[in-house]
């Protein structure tokens, strides 16, 4: 119980503010053939940029015809929309970017405009609370992993249920993970799309060099898993040579929600604890036997930083991260590994998993208590899920993809199949999002507390015992709260 002392000393009550989480990426950006751009001041406090960077001729035909054909032709009352973020969803164009399809969609079908309130990662849910206590009408905030449920005890979020019909067949495809954040029968995210939140990343020649086994290959024949990820990294391993096994500071929980069983889940509108799990169990002890074999880099050594740039060095096998850190110019990964070279492979599961469980980003919005337009917010989140069903939107999608990115047919094709995957067997944690406290227990405390911490040479067995019953007794009075607000 030591440890739990020390942890518990430095928790702080349920508070408003949330603190750091894991990095979600936004769905605009890309670049194509481009016209003008605009910029329009306003009012409101603050400067509003609104840059638009039109597709080309022919694009713009047929994602008109497309959207026309999908989308129901109502007239906004009110067509600007109030994001609140720290990165706009608006193109950026001085630095490459381009409208993203459903900007384009929401402009042009319904003449929509996004207005972007700036803040930073670490002030953003303060000065979303000053906005929405001073009755600004911000409409929607991007759900990362610290805004549910604490969001709506707070008073910062509201259901989203009267503004779209969770039935129809455009919102079925992510009806699943819609029901990750359904608390006491309310859902309180727009789920645009679910991608895989991590990926494992991997240079192609460090592979051929190795004579290894291409990862995406052995998952296409339903060999890739947490044995034969194991021993190629056994294989590779060779700190003496400079060979360093895993690295990524989401490798801990990708890897533990690859298990299947998140550590606090929301079943039928009421949150649950299951620390006491047996695929927890099983996924933290995988985690421990890694790093009792050495096969994760030592990042104390490097100032505790994670060196993604081995990667093309051949000096690093593999690298956990979100697909993001490789969706930009080349020139700007961290990994430094040419395109050609990069490989893509979902994170492994147990050999005998039930299911090919990854841990899942419900990339989406939450609408913000207040709202001036929520019907606005949910026609754009309608734009955002045509995006990502309508086939000629997604072909144009993929062409900006190949474009700025320099990703083959083939690369867009295996993200295709990764984000799949997790949108069929979607894996969320709300840890970090239920309160301040649970968070410093399970994914906040640093790597020798919680969920990171049996890749840092903590047996769960004994973690487990100092956080359990804490933790059920920190959800439990936070789901009490969730029900008392019906």
């Amino acid at each position: 119980m030591k440890n739990l002392k020390r942890t518990m000393a430095g928790v702080s009550a349920l508070a408003l503010v949330m603190g750091f989480t894991s990095c979600q990426s936004s769905s605009s950006g890309g670049t194509v053939d481009t016209a003008e751009v605009t910029t329009v001041a306003t009012t409101t406090g603050v400067t509003v940029e609104v840059n638009t960077a039109t597709l080309a001729e022919e694009s713009q035909m047929t994602l008109d015809e497309a959207a026309d054909a999908a989308l129901p032709d109502i007239e906004l009352e009110n067509k600007t929309i109030k994001w609140f973020a720290h990165y706009d969803i608006n193109p950026n164009t001085a630095s490459g970017a381009s409208e993203s399809v459903p900007l384009n969609v929401f402009r042009t079908k319904y003449g929509g405009e996004v207005q972007y309130y700036p803040t930073t990662w670490n002030t953003r849910y303060s000065d979303l609370s000053t906005y929405v206590l001073g009755g600004e009408g911000i409409d929607f905030f991007p759900c990362d992993t610290a805004a549910l449920p604490k969001g709506v005890v707070s008073g910062m979020f509201q259901p989203i249920d009267d503004y779209i019909d969770l039935d129809s067949d455009l919102w079925k495809g992510v009806s699943e993970a819609m029901e990750k954040y359904n608390f006491n029968g309310k859902h309180y995210e727009f789920v645009n799309s679910v991608s895989a939140e991590n990926v494992v990343i991997y240079n192609k020649d460090t592979i051929e060099a190795n004579n290894f086994d291409d990862p995406w290959e052995l998952y296409k024949e339903g060999k890739w898993n947490w044995d034969t990820f194991k021993e190629m990294l056994v294989q590779y391993v060779d700190d003496e040579s400079e060979q360093y096994g895993l690295d990524g500071y989401w490798a801990e929980k990708a890897l533990f929600l690859s298990g299947g069983v998140p550590s606090v889940e929301s079943v039928d509108g009421t949150l649950k604890v299951n620390l006491m799990d047996a695929q927890v169990e099983k996924a933290q002890n995988f985690m421990y036997d890694l790093y009792s074999n050495n096969l994760v880099i030592n990042r104390e050594v490097f100032d505790w930083a994670e060196q993604p740039q081995f990667m093309s060095e051949g000096k690093e096998l593999f690298y956990i991260v979100g697909a993001w850190a490789v969706q930009a110019d080349p020139e700007t990964w961290s990994t430094k590994i040419p395109p050609e070279k990069l490989g893509l492979a979902p994170v492994p599961n147990a050999a005998d998993a039930e299911r090919p469980w990854q841990a899942a980003t419900l990339d989406g919005w939450v609408l913000c208590k207040g709202a001036s337009n929520p019907q606005g917010v949910a026609v754009f989140a309608e734009c955002n899920r045509f995006a990502n069903t309508n086939d000629d939107a997604i072909a144009i999608g993929d062409a900006k993809a190949m474009e700025d990115y320099k990703w083959s047919e083939e690369l867009i094709a295996i993200n295709k199949e990764i984000n799949q995957l997790a949108n069929d067997n979607p894996v969320v944690d709300l840890a970090t999002g239920v309160s301040t406290d649970v968070a410093s227990l399970t994914t906040d405390g640093g790597d020798n507390v919680g969920l990171r911490a049996a890749m840092h040479g903590v047996e769960w067995s004994t973690n487990r015992e100092e956080i359990n019953d804490v933790v059920v007794m920190l959800v439990d009075e936070v789901d009490a709260q969730l029900k008392a607000l019906s």
